[in-house]
């Protein structure tokens, strides 16, 4: 169109200077090669345009069919954590470059349309975001550039492969964090694909200077200056290719020398050494697992194994809460699931009819989730928790108020100082890193807004499967709690003297594939005096009340 106008614009200009062509046919004929331009530049339009057509048709279709497929089971094509990537690059970048191509044209009304569409798109936070994500399952799973690109992921129902364009995407969101490791890793999968013949608007060269730099960053200095001269047979004329040839040559020969002589210093050295390497190595034995490492082999399901005679101790029963009145006719399905601390699940304990209800209340007030700052005790958001969260009061539901009741019923605590059931809804590579329910003692106003208490206990329902991933983790004992749809987790987050029970830290792993529904009731001390009693209340009394189902 603006080819158009253009044309127009400039043959309207050309009339006007010569607005008096019908008084010399000599002057018209002049005209009759404007003309003959104009149509050769129109048909040059054309065939432009039917190009630009053929390429938004072929686009069309492609998406087309793509969301045919992905609207019969959204949670679970999104449950695919490259699904879920390529649709906010998709939003977040394809459809702009596709508004660049479609020009404006009010007739259809697409562009207005889309322009009124786009402020609902993703940004490029979340574009950024959910390649974070894909980065941070590579590692917690360790998962190969090769295994994600291929979409050959454990669980998964809609298999999706990346392109180069894709791999490329994430190898330079990794750039920009200066995360050279992750660079590497997905430009060197974006080139071998390009090396298994795989068309792409991305060239080799492109992704060799960003693989050239990553590896050099991280000092391998051979394998950068191997990689240059391979940059250099594709475009020889290649500027910072050229630079860094004689760059990479003479610190590899600076490096060389330095290294000759330090080989004789330290062969004098080499038996102390030795002796240096064992005592370290002996050291490095010693130091306890750092907790990162840990969590994320829990993640993986190599946490600690019970011996068999703690293994024993746990069972399944038929619980009721001390002949609770509401549990007699229907006790429900108790198993323990670790020891210390003790953590028992519920099976059954919510129905397909409640999660739907909370989910449907929840969907529309997801926002994203928050963490108690253990300084000032407000609510804010933190990159270490990736969800959306929603909280629902008993008031405004009787499903609601009466999983409420279920849970006071079960735990034998009172619920009128709990906090409100929270739902959250984990994203793609969604997780919660290590952290502890409950406010320590250097954190005196974690919950002073609500002046309930510290929180004695958490209770937590699971309201989806997830393929993949997606365990509670005890990060300290190693214990790992797998989701169950249908069923619920309790552990008490503090002792009955009130001090707080440090082996409770855990931890919400990376969903790999799936989608990851829960929701969770904290509840607060207050209120509980008599229905779990202290220590020192205890003794007054001389018993206690038999409603602590986890402190036997």
């Amino acid at each position: 169109m603006a080819l158009c106008w253009f044309l127009l614009s400039f043959l309207f200009h050309s009339l006007y200077a010569h607005s008096d062509f019908f008084t010399s046919i000599g002057q018209m004929t002049d005209l009759l090669y404007t003309e003959k331009d104009l149509v050769t530049s129109l048909k040059e339009y054309i065939r432009q345009e039917e190009n630009r057509l053929e390429q938004v048709k072929e686009w069309a279709d492609k998406l087309d069919s793509l969301t045919i497929t992905a609207t019969q089971d959204p949670e679970g094509f999104l449950g695919h954590p490259v699904n879920a990537f390529k649709l906010m690059k998709r939003l977040n970048s394809e459809w702009a470059d596709l508004e660049s191509l479609v020009l404006k044209d009010t007739t259809n009304g697409f562009i207005s349309n889309l322009t009124v569409q786009r402020q609902f798109f993703p940004t490029d936070e979340d574009q950024t975001g959910a390649a974070k994500a894909l980065l941070r399952l590579q590692d917690t799973y360790q998962l190969s550039a090769y295994t994600i690109s291929n979409g050959d992921l454990p669980g998964v129902v809609h298999k999706s492969r990346m392109t180069v364009a894709d791999c490329f995407e994430l190898g330079k969101i990794a750039y920009s964090e200066a995360d050279y490791y992750h660079t590497e890793l997905w430009m060197a999968q974006a080139l071998t694909q390009l090396d298994e013949g795989e068309e792409s608007i991305i060239d080799k060269v492109s992704v060799m200077d960003y693989l050239n730099y990553a590896i050099y960053q991280q000092g391998e200095l051979e394998r950068a200056l191997e990689l240059t001269k391979r940059m250099l047979k594709l475009d020889p004329n290649h500027q910072r290719a050229n630079g860094n040839l004689k760059y990479f040559e003479f610190q590899l020969e600076k490096q060389r020398k330095a290294e000759a002589e330090k080989k004789e210093q330290e062969d004098k050295k080499r038996e102390k050494k030795v002796l240096d390497k064992r005592d370290a190595q002996r050291k490095r034995s010693k130091d306890p697992l750092p907790e990162r490492k840990k969590y994320e082999m829990l993640c993986r399901g190599e946490g600690v194994k019970l011996t068999p005679r703690r293994q024993s101790r746990l069972f399944c029963r038929y619980f009721d809460n001390n002949r609770n009145p509401q549990l007699l006719l229907a006790p429900v399905k108790q198993e323990d699931e670790w020891d210390r601390p003790r953590i028992v699940r519920y099976h059954d304990i919510i129905s397909d009819s409640e999660i739907k209800t909370v989910k449907e209340m929840a969907k529309p007030r997801l926002r994203r989730a928050t963490i108690s700052n253990p300084t000032t005790g407000v609510l804010e958001t933190a990159p270490y928790r990736i969800s959306k969260s929603a909280w629902l009061s008993g008031y405004e539901h009787s499903t609601i108020e009466k999983i409420n009741q279920r849970i006071e019923d079960i735990t034998g605590l009172e619920m009128d100082t709990a906090e409100e059931l929270q739902v959250a809804n984990y994203g793609v590579g969604g997780q919660y890193e290590p952290h502890f329910d409950f406010g320590r003692k250097d954190e005196p106003d974690a919950f002073k807004e609500l002046g309930t208490g510290n929180r004695i206990a958490t209770w937590l329902f699971y309201m989806s499967d997830v393929s993949a991933g997606g365990a509670t983790v005890f990060t300290d004992v190693g214990a790992a709690v797998w989701p169950k749809k249908g069923t619920a987790v309790f552990w008490y987050n503090l002792f009955a003297s009130g001090e707080g029970d440090y082996s409770t830290r855990h931890a919400a792993c990376p969903v790999l594939v799936g989608n990851k529904w829960v929701s969770n009731k904290w509840i607060h001390e207050r209120g509980q005096e008599f229905r779990r009693p202290c220590e020192i209340l205890c003794s007054l009394l001389l018993t206690c009340p038999s409603t602590q189902i986890l402190d036997s």
